[in-house]
């Protein structure tokens, strides 16, 4: 089949995010490979707006999220450039990060994300978010928000929970552990798992049958999956909303942020 592109302008590229639409496929890339694809505010609102734009897009059948160059995602950034990129106060990073995994989880139409290296931090969230979830065997996951004074944001809470349940959960949040993609994939946090050589055609297979599937049937599946498994994530916004923007002023995140960014072991003192 050749492909077409369907409405070039209804999904503009930004330099961070690159979306296209081809035979009714939405490809959602994030586009900071030099970063692991670190997230800045602007990233998340264009994978919002992408998203929503789906929506109500008769063209969309399944949307595709992935990450160019070796990595999915490497969450939100703690360099000087991210900083200066996200160009927002710390309440408006995490109501885009909200959005966008809310976008996600509410378009009527299948979402499969692509994890072909690091998904880390709220890259997590974005990951967990869709609704088939495929690893290369070179894919880690890793909620490193305890390492810099944090704790899980972007839904993170509700949707690692609700894949892993409670105890595997905690193990994640609180140690802050690096889950191979095996591991991944043996806990359940993962649709399929993949050797990287044959990861991209499983990728373009799944895809292809969401595209050719029923799209009604999908649609209220998906529905009535989420409604069952994910009644906890408007809690989960909302309560690590609240939590993230304590931590973000203490002391221990300060140290925190300092110490990765200096490449050395953190020395905590909130209490």
């Amino acid at each position: 089949m050749t492909a077409t592109r369907e409405q070039p302008d209804a999904y503009p590229d930004t330099d961070d995010v690159t979306v296209s639409l081809e035979d009714g496929v939405l490809s959602v890339t994030l586009n900071r490979p030099d970063s692991l694809n670190s997230l800045t505010q602007r990233m998340l609102v264009a994978v919002s707006e992408a998203i929503e734009l789906a929506a109500t897009d008769p063209n969309v059948r399944v949307v595709r999220l992935g990450g160019a160059g070796r990595g999915f995602s490497s969450g939100a950034g703690l360099s000087e450039e991210d900083q200066d990129a996200k160009a927002g106060t710390p309440e408006s990073v995490l109501d885009a990060a909200n959005r966008a995994v809310a976008a996600i989880v509410t378009l009527p139409k299948p979402v499969v994300a692509a994890v072909h290296g690091p998904a880390a931090g709220v890259g997590v969230s974005l990951a967990l978010a869709c609704d088939v979830v495929l690893a290369s065997e070179a894919a880690f996951f890793m909620l490193a928000f305890t390492k810099i004074g944090l704790m899980p944001d972007g839904g993170a809470s509700a949707l690692v929970a609700a894949n892993i349940g409670r105890i595997r959960a905690m193990r994640l949040a609180l140690l802050a552990e690096r889950l191979t993609a095996a591991e991944a994939y043996d806990w359940g946090l993962v649709s399929g798992l993949y050797p990287a050589d044959e990861f991209d055609a499983a990728v373009d297979k799944a895809v292809a049958k969401l595209r050719s599937g029923p799209a009604v049937a999908l649609r209220k599946t998906k529905q009535a999956v989420n409604a069952a498994t994910l009644t906890e994530l408007e809690g989960a916004f909302a309560r690590e909303r609240e939590g993230q923007l304590q931590l973000l002023v203490s002391a221990d995140f300060h140290e925190g942020a300092k110490a990765f960014q200096q490449n050395r072991r953190p020395e905590f003192t909130d209490s």
